[in-house]
């Protein structure tokens, strides 16, 4: 059993997000730091480290315009040199003035005309850099009563993303994206996972609904989302992070292992543990260390992985199927109450990484080596 969970975490792949080696904060605050990227080339760097020490984080998720450069792919090829790939593009239609109503659901033609215009270009470079996933996040929806036609808004948003799926080429897809509010404080036009799955089922199987861990109400059981799109083949990823109160972006399993581990087992009992399935990180760390965060959640994911590939599954069923309620929570809680750190530690061993990776990271020398770098220019951060 021990050699399937090891084969299993070996294949587990965790996107790290560009955006998280930039400068971060609220809406209130991005506070700077040292040794930050200037460009998207030195971001890939910085996610390479993360993959060096971890092992499992071998793609790196770009943002557009934030990641813009001439040459798409220049920059795939780099990103090859220093071990990792181009993972999914992901959009932006949410910065720009014209989108202060909306952006494919916007009710000027010619806004939307200027937002679908963005989203193909991001198929344009998914082609440039052999990139597989669109990533479609919009902030698009009201804040008043009869601000807008709810109806028609559903209708734009279907007819944009019909457009986008028809520029789709052989072995790409999107992923649409939810969320239960912000900016928009009346109605969001993609505010919950069912909203998201209707337009996706209609287009096709091409279109997959990504579920991020952070965009939902508090008490949401996350994990029936998960094991209900699994089953009908739409769940296309994750982005990984976790919330307190209303909004989200911090270090997965911070707030909620036990959820986070709930999801996994999902996960795992669906299938989900695949390429089909993509798990990125989508956080802004305002007040960590860029990649010491992410090489934490990186193994937060990892240990609720573990936990989950424990749960001894033919025992659950059996107390299942047996009405034995209090049997089958101990087969979920033994195998969360598991302390998987030594396997993990073994795992890496074994691979020839170093048994700690934030221990690892902290004596590289890395740190102190871009801190002295990069000095000058311009430091990437939030909305650039």
């Amino acid at each position: 059993m021990t050699t399937d969970i090891k084969a299993a975490l070996r294949a587990l792949h965790i996107e790290t997000p560009s955006w998280a080696y930039g400068n971060s904060g609220t809406r209130f605050k991005v506070f700077a730091q040292r040794g930050v990227p200037r460009d998207p080339y030195e971001k890939l760097a910085d996610a390479a480290q993360v993959h060096a020490h971890t092992g499992v984080a071998p793609t790196v998720a770009l943002h557009i315009p934030w990641d813009k450069v001439a040459d798409y792919g220049h920059l795939a090829a780099h990103a090859r040199e220093l071990g990792v790939g181009i993972g999914a593009i992901n959009s932006n239609v949410f910065q720009d003035d014209a989108y202060m109503l909306g952006s494919v659901t916007n009710p000027d033609p010619a806004v939307r005309r200027k937002a679908l215009a963005h989203l193909l270009e991001c198929v344009d470079i998914m082609d440039a850099t052999g990139s597989d996933t669109l990533k479609l996040w919009f902030s698009d929806g009201t804040n008043y009563p009869g601000q807008d036609d709810i109806r028609a808004r559903q209708d734009r948003l279907a007819e944009a993303l019909s457009a986008v799926y028809a520029r789709l080429g052989e072995g790409q897809r999107f992923l649409l994206e939810y969320k239960l509010f912000e900016p928009a404080f009346y109605t969001t036009d993609v505010p919950d996972w069912g909203t998201a799955y209707a337009h996706c089922l209609r287009l096709g199987p091409k279109a997959q609904v990504v579920v991020d861990t952070g965009h939902h109400a508090p008490g949401v059981n996350i994990e029936f989302i998960v094991a209900f799109l699994l089953r009908e083949g739409k769940l296309g990823g994750f982005d990984f992070n976790s919330r307190f109160y209303a909004d989200d972006d911090l270090m997965v399993g911070a707030a909620d292992p036990f959820q986070l581990f709930r999801i996994m087992y999902e996960v795992v009992r669906g299938g989900g543990l695949t390429a089909g399935v993509a798990f990125m990180l989508d956080q802004c760390h305002n007040i960590e260390p860029k990649i010491p965060g992410q090489i934490r959640s990186v193994m937060n994911v990892q240990e609720a992985t573990a936990k989950a590939l424990l749960v001894d599954r033919d025992a659950l069923a059996a107390a299942q199927a047996g009405g034995d309620v209090l049997g089958a929570n101990a087969v979920l809680m033994d195998a969360y109450n598991t302390d998987v750190r030594p396997l993990l530690a073994e795992l890496r061993e074994e691979t020839g990484l170093a048994p700690d990776p934030m221990a690892a990271y902290a004596k590289s020398g890395y740190f102190e080596k871009i801190a002295a770098e990069r000095v000058g220019g311009t430091q990437a951060g939030w909305g650039a």
